[in-house]
């Protein structure tokens, strides 16, 4: 808050100040010329190095501006970096077992250096339910999602799926049953088809196997209207399509991994309404039959969640299904109606 106030600020401030400053000149430069001290040609001259010097002063206020924003950016990377250990299977780690149950989350607490970020989270999730995850920003969303996979370790507490605790599995066999679909999707600089199936040897899946899953993925239309159609090279990190087509080939890897749980971050977030509702479709095919975890910021999007989780001051501050959260009046609804304005549901 306080940096949006400085970045609106800065400006008119800029300008106020420029502003007297050039009305001081002109009356002082004005009295010495009529004294006789300046010529009429000096002081015209002098005003035009002043007006030089201007834009480029401007420029700087407006420069530091972003170096103040990326110190405060920079600040929350090292703080992330500095935590971060290097995650190693342990001793006796076992493989872990196709997902069959429920992912507990038992007095789990979490921590960047010394700012708690989750406390004392617990929650049960039953094996093919939809968990929409909600708060304001900074309360530990993403954390939360990032635990499972074990990007990170929390500090206490234990995650268990079917009833072990996945410090205990071997970190490759985990990850191999988790596919992430997030706002910023990473995909390399190579072809769509070596982007669907990444992490497999493409060359020995079958072209109509890809085709299938595209389509899965709303896909395949806008990759047939290509020049290479499948052998597209997308660019560094896609560069060379949309940020829509960018998520379908995501969402078209996620079914590709065929995963048990499935985490959606933000997913649709940077798109707009028209190709988010075809998104939302492709999504609705990844997440049927699957344990998915929902990060969204349109509330609208998780409505029909098995089980809402509301994170307020890092801790889940209710649980419970939309219209359940709604009668309760507490943070949910709060965050409901700073979307909407409206008491009404959306059923």
């Amino acid at each position: 808050m306080k940096k949006a106030k400085v970045k609106a600020l800065a400006p008119p401030i800029m300008e106020l100040v420029g502003a007297i400053g050039v009305a001081m000149i002109l009356y002082i430069g004005g009295m010495q010329v009529i004294r006789g001290t300046f010529d009429i040609g000096q002081f015209f001259t002098f005003i035009l190095a002043l007006s030089a010097l201007y834009r480029p002063i401007k420029s700087l206020t407006q420069e530091n501006n972003k170096i103040q924003a990326s110190m405060g950016s920079a600040q929350r990377v090292f703080e992330i970096l500095d935590y971060q250990e290097i995650l190693k299977d342990a001793p006796n780690a076992i493989e872990m077992l196709p997902f069959e149950k429920d992912i507990i989350f038992r007095n789990v607490s979490f921590s960047y250096g010394h700012k708690p970020i989750l406390k004392n989270i617990n929650l049960e999730v039953k094996k093919g339910e939809i968990i929409a995850i909600v708060g304001l920003s900074g309360e530990g969303k993403t954390t939360l999602v990032n635990l499972i996979p074990r990007f990170y370790d929390p500090i206490e507490g234990s995650i268990c799926i079917d009833g072990c605790d996945i410090k205990q599995v071997k970190l490759k066999s985990l990850r191999k049953q988790i596919a992430i679909v997030s706002q910023e999707t990473f995909l390399f600089n190579d072809t769509i088809r070596a982007n669907i199936a990444y992490g497999s040897n493409e060359n020995q899946i079958a072209d109509e196997k890809i085709v299938e899953i595209a389509k899965a993925a709303s896909a395949h239309e806008f990759i047939e209207k290509l020049t290479n159609g499948y052998n597209t090279i997308v660019g560094e990190r896609g560069a060379q399509i949309s940020g829509g087509q960018r998520q379908r080939i995501s969402i078209a890897r996620a079914l590709f991994k065929n995963p048990s749980i499935l985490i959606l971050d933000e997913a649709t977030s940077e798109l707009d309404s028209e190709v988010e509702k075809t998104l939302q479709e492709a999504l609705e095919i990844l997440m049927k039959g699957r344990t998915t975890f929902i990060i969204a910021h349109r509330l609208s999007t998780i409505v029909h969640a098995d089980k809402i989780v509301v994170l307020s001051k890092s801790t889940i501050a209710e649980i419970g299904i939309h219209e359940e959260l709604i009668k309760k009046a507490g943070v949910y609804k709060k965050l409901y109606e700073m979307q909407y304005k409206t008491r009404e549901l959306i059923l």
